[in-house]
C-alpha cells in the first residue's frame, strides 16, 4: 500500500536518498583508510586493549566476530566484539572503529546515563520493531484508526531508541579520539584527520538512521489523522 502512496514517498524518499549516501559514505571511506597503515603498527585489537585500559575498564573481554563492520560493544558481557578486518588490521580505520567500540566500554565504566538507557530500552525497541507494521497496516485497510495510532505507538519506540542511540555514538567517539591522542597511538596530524573522517562517516549513518525512522513516524502520524 505504501508503494502507491505519493505522501509516503514525498516524505521518505529524501531520507531513503540520504542513508544511501551515508552507507556509502562509510564503506569507501573505511576502505581508503584501511589502506593506510598507523605507525605504531597497532592491530585494531591491540589499540581497543589500549584504550579500553587507559578507560578505565580493564575487564572487558576483546573478541574476533564475523561480518564486515560488524563491530560492537556488549554491556551486558562485557565484552568488545571486532570485525575480522578490525581486529587484525593495522590501518587509521581499523584503530579508529575499535578505538570508537572500546570507547563504549569507557562510557560503561563511568556510567554515561545514555548508554545504561539505550541497552534498557533494547527489548521495547525490539517488540516495536517487529510489531508496528501490522496494527498499522490493518487499521490503513480495514479503516480503524485506533490501529493505526497503536502502530505509532510501537514505531515510536524505534525512534525514541536512535535518538538515545545519536549521543552515544558521538560520545564514544569522541572519547575514542582523546584516548587515542593520548596514548600515542595516532601520533600524526594525518592520522588524526583519517580517524577523524572514518569516525564521522560512520557516524552520519545514525544520523541518516534516525532522520529515515522521523520521516517514517511523520507520515503514519499523517496518515493516522487522515482517518
Amino acid at each position: 500500500m505504501f508503494v502507491f502512496d505519493s505522501l509516503y514517498w514525498l516524505l521518505t524518499l529524501p531520507a531513503l536518498i540520504f542513508s544511501i549516501w551515508a552507507q556509502f559514505k562509510v564503506k569507501s571511506t573505511f576502505r581508503r583508510y584501511s589502506r593506510v597503515g598507523v605507525r605504531s603498527g597497532m592491530t585494531g585489537a591491540e589499540a581497543a586493549r589500549a584504550v579500553v585500559d587507559a578507560g578505565g575498564s580493564p575487564g572487558v573481554k576483546i573478541e574476533r566476530h564475523q561480518g564486515f563492520l560488524s563491530d560492537h560493544y556488549d554491556p551486558r558481557k562485557k565484552t568488545l566484539r571486532l570485525s575480522p578486518d578490525v581486529y587484525d588490521g593495522r590501518s587509521i580505520s581499523a584503530v579508529a572503529v575499535a578505538a570508537h567500540e572500546a570507547g563504549h566500554s569507557i562510557q560503561d565504566a563511568v556510567g554515561y546515563a545514555p548508554l545504561a538507557l539505550r541497552s534498557h530500552l533494547v527489548p521495547i525497541t525490539q517488540i516495536g520493531a517487529n510489531l508496528w507494521f501490522w496494527p498499522f497496516f490493518a487499521g490503513m485497510i480495514f479503516g480503524m484508526t485506533e490501529l493505526m495510532w497503536l502502530g505509532v505507538i510501537f514505531f515510536s519506540a524505534v525512534v525514541v531508541f536512535q535518538l538515545v542511540t545519536l549521543p552515544t555514538e558521538f560520545n564514544a567517539s569522541n572519547r575514542a579520539k582523546a584516548v587515542l591522542a593520548q596514548t600515542g597511538i595516532v601520533s600524526s596530524q594525518e592520522e588524526a584527520v583519517g580517524v577523524s573522517k572514518v569516525l564521522d562517516a560512520a557516524a552520519m549513518t545514525y544520523v541518516a538512521a534516525l532522520v529515515a525512522s522521523l520521516m517514517q513516524l511523520l507520515y503514519m502520524i499523517l496518515r493516522a489523522q487522515r482517518r
